[in-house]
């Protein structure tokens, strides 16, 4: 249990949070939420002890192990899996002792190592590390990369598989979806509703806090607020909550004005002067209960395009990507129309931001066309917008670049509707959470009153009242959208047509994202036959012996026996890798299992090559 007693918390001269007491117990899953700036991540450094409480204190088991995700990655050499793996401490340095024994042959040692490792359920280690970097949408070619060769956004990938690697009781989770996409989101959350501990995770995707929470942490104007419920539950629990607190304040204005009005006609009369003094200690008595304040909402717009043509752009036979050895793309055929709302999806990689640069016409055709509609307006909001505002700059130098000609006075009314209001106007940029920059560069958008709006992952660092007033923002919007995000709340609102981006295809997909879900999950457990590998071409034709009729008739017969007791096998080899990957067989009392989980996993796979090559030989036969 973590328990909070009057537990307060300042950074620098503001007051964060206050009079905080509440217990969160053991098994939770707490989704903790509030506006940018509310005290979310500091919560979480006062728990991990890298802040001190101004006040109170917060109590944590003895022994309680806390896994959380690094902020930064050093540039290692180090392969990406040896870097996951490091996050079991124990077990990585009892591989790194086994391979260095291993290599002085001190087979004593390598002896001891092995016995160690049964020891500590770490035979598997490598298999769930290659597991966590598959899930997060690592190829497997990439695991063997070093760290130093990954962007920032695969880094951040790395640190979270580092995390959900570490041995934990308590795992405490900042923004865990930002960078990933859709099919990492879904994949986490699957893996996250068998962890075993506590979690506690900030995030600002309402669908994601829905699947997982069991309860709601708010803070909200220096307090915080436990709710029994997901994300959707805390929404109508606070509104009741409210509602009855309005009810309550004005029934005691109410009594108070009736208290005020005896006292101020009777307090000069003698003989009502016993009578006044009562009231006057029932009005000090009462508890002055608050207004409730309406919180300012964010009410965001695209204005109306100049105008709007019905066929906007389209790519016909398109090849694309960054060059003729770097082809991501093949024969694209994809339009949009006025009022079209296309949500694309697909896993990381697969060409998701190739296909929006080529709409853009940011990227050269490898072949085949584009046409687009002479009053084509583009907004676009790529990944990289973010961190292309210029430092230094306030957002109201960043509108002027936009509008040279445009009045100051305008321009400053114009930022207010977007919440950059009074002095904001005039800020660095440096100043900004990720949040605000991420609203500037959409205003920067909103004002070139586009007719196309194309955004790639537009919802990162904006926090839920901001994605909400997005999300009505692009439902009001009469141009076409394509929209790539992970966040399913929004692309639910918006979208009404899905294409997936995978395998070199854009394709539409007829569904939707529940469907798109379960075909995800499908594809991930289905077992996949074996492939028939085609011999070696040999130099010279070979004459092959003569086969009778009966050998051709039972080696196809044998060949059919094979290929359904390899289905078998892999149906079987899928289903013991799936219990691999649940966390919780890893648990105090799971070490025999695993270790029989193991033997059987090596035990179908050697069968199962044994019987695909005889399968392949008895084929030839059958099919000669």
């Amino acid at each position: 249990m973590i328990a909070f007693r009057n537990f307060a918390l300042r950074r620098g001269e503001r007051l964060l949070l206050s009079q905080v007491d509440l217990a969160l117990h053991a098994g939770w899953r707490v989704g903790v939420i509030g506006r940018n700036g509310c005290g979310k991540s500091s919560l979480f450094a006062a728990i991990l002890g890298e802040v001190e409480a101004d006040q109170g204190d917060i109590d944590l088991p003895g022994k309680v192990r806390i896994a959380w995700v690094a902020q930064e990655t050093p540039s290692l050499p180090d392969p990406a899996i040896d870097f996951v793996l490091s996050g079991d401490v124990e077990v990585h340095a009892v591989l790194q002792a086994e391979a260095a024994a291993t290599a002085a042959e001190d087979w004593d040692a390598v002896a001891e190592a092995h016995q160690k490792l049964a020891e500590i359920n770490g035979y598997d280690a490598t298999a769930r590390a290659g597991r966590l970097l598959h899930g997060l949408g690592f190829p497997p070619e990439t695991h063997g990369k070093p760290v130093s060769d990954f962007s920032g956004g695969w880094r951040v990938r790395l640190n979270l598989a580092r995390a959900l690697m570490m041995p934990s009781d308590l795992l405490l989770l900042d923004e865990p979806t930002n960078h990933l996409d859709l099919d990492a989101v879904l994949w986490l959350e699957q893996w996250l509703l068998k962890y075993p501990g506590t979690l506690l995770m900030i995030s600002h995707d309402r669908e994601f806090l829905d699947g997982l929470s069991t309860h709601t942490l708010h803070l909200h104007e220096g307090r915080a607020k436990l709710y029994t419920g997901d994300y959707t539950s805390f929404e109508r629990q606070r509104a009741e909550h409210l509602r009855l607190q309005q009810i309550a304040h004005e029934k005691e204005q109410a009594e108070r004005e009736h208290l005020q009005k005896f006292i101020d006609r009777f307090k000069a009369k003698a003989s009502k002067a016993k009578q006044a003094q009562s009231r006057m200690k029932r009005l000090a008595k009462l508890q002055g209960t608050e207004a409730v304040r309406a919180e300012r909402s964010f009410r965001i717009q695209f204005a109306e395009p100049a105008r709007l043509p019905h066929s906007l752009i389209r790519l016909n036979h398109v090849d694309a990507g960054y060059g003729t050895d770097a082809r991501i793309l093949h024969d694209v055929g994809f339009g949009l129309e006025a009022g079209d709302r296309v949500g694309l999806l697909g896993p990381n990689g697969a060409g998701k931001s190739t296909l929006v640069k080529t709409l853009v016409a940011e990227l050269p055709l490898l072949a085949g066309e584009r046409v687009a509609h002479p009053d084509l307006r583009i907004g676009y909001f790529a990944q990289h917008t973010v961190e292309s505002l210029h430092e230094g700059q306030s957002p109201l130098w960043h509108l002027k670049q936009l509008a040279p000609n445009a009045g100051e006075q305008p321009l400053r009314n114009y930022l207010g509707r977007w919440n950059f209001v009074g002095d904001r106007a005039f800020e660095s940029v440096d100043g900004f959470s990720g949040g605000e920059r991420a609203r500037l560069a959409l205003a920067m958008i909103a004002y070139l009153e586009p007719n196309v709006l194309l955004l790639d992952e537009p919802t990162n660092h904006l926090d839920l009242d901001m994605r909400e007033a997005l999300a009505e923002a692009l439902a009001d919007f009469p141009g076409a959208i394509v929209l790539v995000s992970h966040d399913r709340h929004l692309i639910g609102l918006v979208c009404e047509t899905f294409w997936r981006v995978a395998d070199g295809h854009v394709e539409e997909f007829n569904g939707d994202l529940d469907e798109y879900a379960a075909w995800l999950r499908a594809r991930g457990n289905e077992p996949r036959a074996p492939k028939p590998v085609a011999p070696a071409p040999a130099p010279k034709p070979v004459a092959r012996p003569a086969r009778s009729k009966h050998e051709v008739d039972q080696a196809a017969r044998r060949a059919r026996q094979l290929e359904a007791r390899v289905a078998e096998l892999a149906a079987e080899l899928a289903k013991v890798e799936s219990q691999l990957a649940d966390p919780a067989i890893y648990g105090n009392d799971g070490g025999i299992e695993v270790a029989q989980l193991g033997q059987r996993q090596e035990k179908l796979a050697a069968e199962k090559d044994k019987l695909e090559a005889e399968w392949l030989a008895q084929l030839e036969i059958a099919e000669a």
